[in-house]
C-alpha cells in the first residue's frame, strides 16, 4: 500500500525554482546540461577515493556475483561501475535515471541495460532485483515515502537496499568547513575547470540540498515504514552515510 502523506527530502529552495512542483524539471535540466562534466567535478568532491569507498560499501551491504542490481539515479555510472566489478556480469546491473543527458553519458561509458524514469514511479516489474543501489541522489527525489515503497516493491524477498549520501556533520566546526568547501570552493572550481555555468549552479544546489535535508533519523524511519527490516545507517568521518535495509 502506498503511503498517504508525501515526505519531501528538503523544503523548496526558491533560489533555484519557485515552488516544489518545479523541482523535477529543474533537476532534470541541470543534470542534462552537466552530464559531460560530472565525472571531472566528482574527482574534486571525492579526492580520488570515491571508487574504493563505493565498492567497499556495496560488498559490505552484501552484493555478490549472481545478484541482479538496479542502480537508481545512475548518473554517469560511478556506483554501477563498482557493482559491475563485484558481479562480473554486464547484464546483471540495470541503470535508471531521470536525465536523458546522464543516460547518454553512461551509455558511452558502459554496456548495460538502461531505463529512463522516475524513482518515485519505477517502470519495473515487482520483485525483479536482488539489490538496489543509489549514490548521492536521495536529496533529489520528490517523495521519500513513495520512493522507498517503490524500492521495496521491485526487490525480491531478502533483497537489499543501499543508499549512499553526504549529510551535514554533527560537529559545528566540521559543518562550517564543509559548507565553505562544498558551498563556495567546489562551485567556483567547477566553473573554472569546466567553463560551464550550469555546473557551478548544480554544485551550489548540491550543498544547499545537503544543508536543508531532513535528518538521518527521518530517513531511517521512512525506510522502515516502507517495509524494510534491518533499517540502519553506517557513518564515516561524520559525513558519509550508507543507509540500508532488507526486504523481509
Amino acid at each position: 500500500m502506498k503511503p498517504e502523506q508525501p515526505l519531501e527530502p528538503h523544503p523548496a529552495l526558491p533560489d533555484y525554482y519557485p515552488d516544489l512542483t518545479q523541482r523535477p524539471a529543474f533537476v532534470r535540466r541541470m543534470f542534462d546540461r552537466t552530464a559531460g562534466y560530472y565525472d571531472r567535478v566528482n574527482q574534486l568532491l571525492s579526492f580520488g577515493s570515491g571508487s574504493w569507498y563505493r565498492r567497499r560499501a556495496l560488498t559490505r551491504a552484501g552484493l555478490q556475483p549472481g545478484m541482479k542490481v538496479l542502480d537508481v539515479a545512475i548518473g554517469t555510472g560511478l556506483v554501477a561501475r563498482q557493482a559491475l566489478a563485484v558481479t562480473g556480469d554486464p547484464q546483471s546491473v540495470t541503470g535508471l535515471d531521470i536525465s536523458a543527458g546522464m543516460l547518454a553519458e553512461v551509455r558511452r561509458l558502459l554496456k548495460l541495460p538502461l531505463i529512463q524514469g522516475l524513482m518515485e514511479q519505477l517502470p519495473v516489474a515487482d520483485e525483479r532485483f536482488d539489490f538496489i543501489s543509489m549514490g548521492y541522489a536521495l536529496r533529489h527525489v520528490a517523495d521519500l515515502n513513495a520512493t522507498f515503497h517503490e524500492f521495496h516493491r521491485v526487490l525480491r524477498p531478502g533483497g537489499v537496499l543501499l543508499i549512499l549520501e553526504i549529510t551535514r556533520p554533527a560537529q559545528p566546526f566540521k559543518r562550517a568547513l564543509l559548507k565553505f568547501y562544498l558551498g563556495k570552493v567546489i562551485p567556483l572550481l567547477s566553473r573554472l575547470t569546466t567553463g560551464n555555468r550550469d555546473m557551478q549552479t548544480l554544485m551550489r544546489y548540491y550543498w544547499d540540498t545537503i544543508e536543508n535535508c531532513v535528518p538521518p533519523e527521518t530517513i531511517i524511519a521512512a525506510i522502515r515504514d516502507a517495509g524494510f527490516t534491518e533499517a540502519g545507517c553506517d557513518v564515516e568521518f561524520d559525513l558519509f552515510r550508507a543507509y540500508s535495509g532488507r526486504k523481509g
